[in-house]
């Protein structure tokens, strides 16, 4: 029997539920409005303001990529009846999801509760099948990977120096830097990530662009501390482990996060990685595009503990060990872990940990693209957002404060911080 096309009315009705989660966004014009929100012409003027919206959802249009496949059996996420009145404070006042999405730059915001979304919002007239840029939410994604291939044996320890996996980087600061440690951002080695441009992260991508990965890596020489020791964000870090991960594994991060993870979990869309376009190897530390709903199961995969309906996707010991801040060295705690000058966020494995009386962890990218995560209360939020600058709070803004403040009001929802 052919499904008979939607009665006007069912389509109007789907057309207006859409609009009413679409509300008024700063800075609209700046950002592209007038002209439909275009995407950037090439993909060194992606991160422009003209360009921003249009282009952190549309990256594997600008660039040289590979595909991570969906699941035949797409976890479901059904919608709750109806939303809770989510409350938050920030500046003085008592303000509203709606007022979020008024005040701040987001472009997607979905709260998953129990399974359910129970809420959800875009801006700048994103649409949900729109694939969004990770930013830097993709090195967990690297970690979890990791996990797979030591659950496999691929990886035998974490003990391991990366050069074991990876002859090409012998006798690098790199190479002779242990997994663990990597995973970490512990590697001990000068590296300032400023996004400034004059950075050592420019230094790093410049190298690779031109000569390849390996190269870049020879480019870091020295180390000033032990590794293991401090916690330094360095991107080119996440790129050593995905180096290991195509050396251990003989796949390409695309093929080996397809197979152990994204279809495991119930991804329902294509994703998307981006590659160097001189060698072909993915941009392992961002540059992941997927869905907001995606990056929700990805999120709920993690807060239950690496199972989907009672399997085990990725090991629940190696997921704790990714994100209990008991489980890590106490200088890599929240509260005690040193980073620019703040204490409150600490490190698992390349992945954030929150403080709090109870387990609470996030991915984080620049420009605002977060996924925050409660396992006691089964709670997602993915934040998807184009910030005024990479930090967020530097312009005046404070996307990153009130985007905290706003996390704690939908976790005071359910429970206790």
């Amino acid at each position: 029997m052919i499904n008979p096309k939607p009665a006007p009315i069912t389509v109007l009705l789907i057309a207006c539920l859409w609009a009413a989660m679409a509300h008024a966004s700063p800075d609209e014009d700046l950002l592209g409005k007038a002209g439909g929100y275009p995407v950037a012409p090439r993909l060194g003027q992606a991160f422009t303001e003209p360009y921003r919206v249009g282009s952190f959802s549309a990256m594997d249009s600008l660039s040289a990529h590979c595909v991570v496949e969906p699941s035949t059996t797409p976890l479901p996420l059904p919608r709750a009846s109806s939303e809770p009145p989510f409350r938050y404070q920030f500046d003085g006042k008592a303000l509203t999801l709606d007022d979020y999405m008024q005040r701040q730059r987001a472009t997607a915001l979905l709260i998953l509760k129990d399974g359910q979304i129970v809420a959800q919002r875009s801006g700048y007239d994103r649409k949900p099948d729109a694939r969004l840029l990770s930013n830097s939410m993709a090195k967990t994604i690297v970690a979890l990977a990791i996990g797979k291939a030591l659950e496999s044996g691929q990886i035998r320890s974490l003990e391991d120096t990366a050069e074991s996996y990876e002859p090409r980087l012998a006798g690098t600061v790199y190479g002779q830097t242990k997994i663990i440690n990597l995973l970490r951002m512990a590697s001990g080695a000068q590296f300032v990530e400023d996004y400034s441009g004059r950075d050592d992260l420019a230094r790093f991508n410049l190298a690779a662009r031109q000569q390849g990965v390996i190269a870049a890596a020879k480019v870091i020489t020295e180390r000033v501390a032990p590794q293991g020791t401090r916690f330094n964000y360095a991107s080119a870090e996440t790129q050593m482990l995905g180096l290991v991960l195509r050396a251990a594994t003989g796949q390409t991060l695309c093929q080996y996060v397809s197979d152990t993870i994204w279809k495991p979990m119930g991804a329902e869309s294509r994703a998307t990685w981006l590659t160097y376009a001189n060698e072909a190897v993915e941009m392992a530390a961002g540059n992941f595009n997927a869905t907001v709903q995606d990056y929700a199961r990805l999120g709920w995969l993690m807060a239950n503990d690496g199972q989907r309906d009672g399997r085990s996707i990725v090991p629940r010991d190696y997921l704790l060990r990714m994100t209990d801040a008991s489980l890590q060295p106490e200088m890599f705690r929240p509260g005690v872990m040193q980073n620019k000058g703040s204490t409150y966020s600490g490190y698992g494995l390349q992945t954030w940990l929150l403080p709090g009386t109870h387990r609470r962890f996030a991915l984080f990218g620049i420009y605002g693209q977060a996924i925050m995560v409660d396992p006691d209360l089964k709670l997602v939020v993915v934040h998807m957002a184009v910030a005024k600058d990479a930090s967020g709070d530097a312009s005046g803004a404070h996307m990153g404060a009130e985007r905290s403040a706003l996390w704690r009001g939908i976790v005071a929802r359910y429970g206790n911080w």
